[in-house]
């Protein structure tokens, strides 16, 4: 058992040397604290991104907690770095107590949420004193309370109702009590019948343990019926997505996330025994180096400081591990399909035309993200994908599924010198006040919708002799405008922070099917049959 536990502790402290080197350490720099290497020390960016602050929290826990191998434990130094990080989070907060992200003046809400609860936390973990810190504390509680962002992203909202929770017993004030049931209910009102919370489009499971972990919190601070009957109704839905080889989501979930986020379960665990089975299972993944790796320099601290604490709230006293639920699993609402027969598994997105992973003996044998072809159209290079959120047509049988449907633009739009420009000069002058609005707009080009391509597909997936087999159609008017083609089994085409990260899974090569097209005559169809 502390085999097991000591799993997320390793995890964690082998990112401890980057977060480290993230840091401005130097005393008399006026960026000292800066956790944003890409302002201090590179000098390639004109503000800081104030999620990086985040990092000040698996600092004061390394600092704090008596982890094997751990190096960083009570090291006078870690504390002050620790300190640095939560001063140099209000010294560059805006007057109102927001932050920026990704560009001036943004006000991510994000941003301010994690950041601030991992300066709170870290404040009272190393029982700091400091009228800067408290003063920054209630600024930036006050503009989250008040402060709703554009999409809907429950996570986000279960942060804040946790920041404001926590931000009234450290500052003793009741104040915030009446936004932090509003928001609350806004977070149950988000979860679905079927027991996930609303991510943009869909369901993520990978955001959705974090939304657990935040309410997990929440909920030891302030006990109701309601929270704990969602809590309880989440926790069952996150465990029809730990796979048979320890690993969690992917690219056929709504935000293509490898998220696991296991100190939720860990909380569960003590009134839902349940609970511990996923991070067990996870945990065996874990050890197999089957987690995804989320070393990046703006997302390292999430999974750090949560797999500390599930280190350190870990139940020694738990029961057999459950196995995953045999028969099949159908989420009509999230549109996806979870299928376990005989020795096999499958995951399938039916709100994502039909992009699965499928294992077999405990093992993954394919991940697939639909067709993809890059189009030559109007002089431009564009690429079509079948893994956008859209509103397919599909039929779920008992042994035959089928999926039909457009192609789409997948979003590609890169920065430029001269976008740079322009959305300085605008977040600069009248952004400033609109943030929300830039925001909106940024997400509808960059993440929501779906712009159709001139292909249709239709994806079969028959149970026959003991396996799946898949069958594949493209049509098309014509073929001349496609340039390549082909299968692969992590493609994604929407911008989320979290994803996109490795996993040992996308080793597995991508199939070329542009020989195949390159022999269609117009309005012949490309076909394409698997067994798996």
């Amino acid at each position: 058992m502390r085999q097991m536990k000591d799993r997320f502790a390793k995890a964690a402290l082998d990112q401890i040397p980057k977060i480290l080197t993230l840091q401005d350490r130097n005393p008399h720099s006026p960026t000292y604290g800066c956790f944003d290497r890409n302002f201090w020390q590179y000098k390639i960016i004109d503000f800081p991104s104030g999620m990086s602050q985040e990092f000040v929290w698996p600092l004061a826990l390394v600092y704090d907690m008596p982890l094997p191998e751990n190096p960083y434990y009570q090291q006078p130094a870690v504390k002050a770095w620790v300190e640095a990080g939560i001063l140099y989070a209000a010294k560059s907060a805006h007057p109102d107590g927001s932050c920026d992200d990704y560009f001036p003046f943004e006000r991510a809400g994000g941003a301010a949420a994690f950041s601030l609860l991992a300066c709170l936390e870290s404040y009272r973990l190393l029982k700091l004193n400091s009228d800067t810190a408290l003063k920054f504390f209630e600024t930036r509680a006050d503009w989250l309370a008040h402060h709703q962002e554009s999409g809907r992203l429950t996570n986000h909202q279960a942060l804040i109702v946790l920041c404001l929770e926590l931000a009234s017993r450290l500052l003793n004030t009741d104040k915030w009590q009446t936004a932090i049931a509003q928001r609350l209910e806004q977070v149950l009102a988000w979860q679905n019948p079927e027991g996930w919370f609303q991510e943009y489009e869909g369901c993520d499971p990978g955001y959705h343990t974090l939304t657990i972990s935040c309410l997990a919190r929440v909920y030891e601070l302030n006990q109701s019926s309601v929270l704990k009957a969602a809590i309880a109704k989440g926790v069952i839905l996150a465990s029809h997505f730990v796979h048979p080889d320890g690993s969690y989501g992917g690219e056929y979930t709504s935000r293509n996330t490898y998220n696991y986020f296991p100190h939720g379960f860990e909380l569960v665990g003590r009134w839902l025994p349940e609970a511990l089975s996923l991070n067990d299972r996870f945990l065996q993944g874990l050890a197999q180096g089957l987690g995804a790796c989320y070393a990046d320099d703006h997302i390292v601290g999430h999974h750090t400081w949560n797999y500390l604490l599930a280190w350190k709230d870990f139940v020694e006293d738990r029961p057999p591990t459950k196995p995953a639920q045999l028969g099949r699993v159908w989420l009509p609402e999230a549109r996806l399909l979870v299928d376990q027969r005989e020795d096999t598994k499958l995951y399938l997105a039916l709100n994502k035309g039909g992009a699965f992973k499928i294992f077999r003996d405990g093992r993954l044998i394919m991940s697939d993200t639909q067709f993809s072809l890059q189009v030559r159209e109007g002089g431009k290079l564009k690429n079509a994908v079948g893994h956008l959120v859209g509103p397919y047509q599909y039929d779920v049988q008992d042994d035959l599924i089928t999926i039909e449907g457009s192609l789409g633009w997948a979003k590609q739009k890169q920065m430029t010198p001269l976008n740079l420009m322009i959305l300085r000069v605008v977040m600069l002058s009248v952004g400033r006040f609109f943030p929300n609005l830039i925001r909106k707009l940024l997400q509808k080009l960059l993440i929501t919708g779906k712009t159709e391509a001139p292909f249709r597909f239709q994806r079969q997936l028959r149970w026959q002799n003991h396996a799946w087999h898949i069958r594949d159609q493209l049509s098309a008017d014509s073929w001349d405008s496609v340039m390549t083609a082909g299968l692969g089994g992590d493609q994604t085409s929407i911008y989320v922070v979290m994803s996109r990260t490795f996993q040992p899974a996308q080793l597995q090569p991508w199939q070329d099917l542009t020989p195949q097209v390159r022999q269609l005559k117009p309005g012949q169809p490309l076909i394409l049959e698997r067994q798996l």
